[in-house]
């Protein structure tokens, strides 16, 4: 299962970010990395809930999580 970077929206309340969480275990994914600079952690999800994470309404990006090169 490929995992991905879900960034919170800055508004969200640490109730909120806990939502989204329980949100994305409830629909199969396993919570990797907790961010702690921004609002947002890794998940491992199935390809085919990830519609529903994208959905939810204190999520405001969903990127799959991939290596990041400098020059």
């Amino acid at each position: 299962m490929p995992t991905y970077i879900v960034t919170l929206k800055d508004t969200a309340s640490p109730e909120e970010v806990a939502a989204a969480k329980k949100h994305a275990q409830d629909q199969g994914g396993k919570i990797g990395h907790e961010y702690s600079l921004i609002k947002a952690f890794s998940v491992t999800f199935p390809n085919d809930a990830l519609t529903t994470l994208e959905s939810h309404e204190h999520v405001k990006a969903v990127e799959l999580d991939q290596e990041v090169r400098t020059q």
